[in-house]
């Protein structure tokens, strides 16, 4: 599995699941970017298998519809979707 990290702020855990052809995906992750915030995200589509299969039982737990992009951060809140406001408020900016 590769688990990109991408240098900021730390505030925290801050993990994206994305799909590597999802534009709200990438809006989401350039919308981290903008705001300096460190996180990490994983194209689930380009895992394989097992690896795959566990990864999408990970993102139903806090995401049970499964949906792209799912942000979580600090292992308890979750956004799905592209909401930029709730994004920015999660992060107090």
């Amino acid at each position: 599995m590769v688990i990109e990290h991408v240098n900021g702020k730390k505030t925290g855990t801050v993990m994206l699941y994305a799909l590597s052809t999802c534009q709200w995906c990438a809006k989401t992750k350039d919308l981290l970017k903008e705001l300096g915030i460190a996180f990490d995200y994983v194209y689930v589509d380009l895992v394989e298998g097992k690896e795959q299969d566990d990864m999408i039982n990970a993102i139903e737990r806090v995401n049970p519809k499964g949906s792209f992009p799912t942000l979580v951060i600090n292992e308890k809140r979750c956004i799905v979707g592209f909401r930029e406001q709730e994004i920015r408020e999660a992060f107090g900016q």
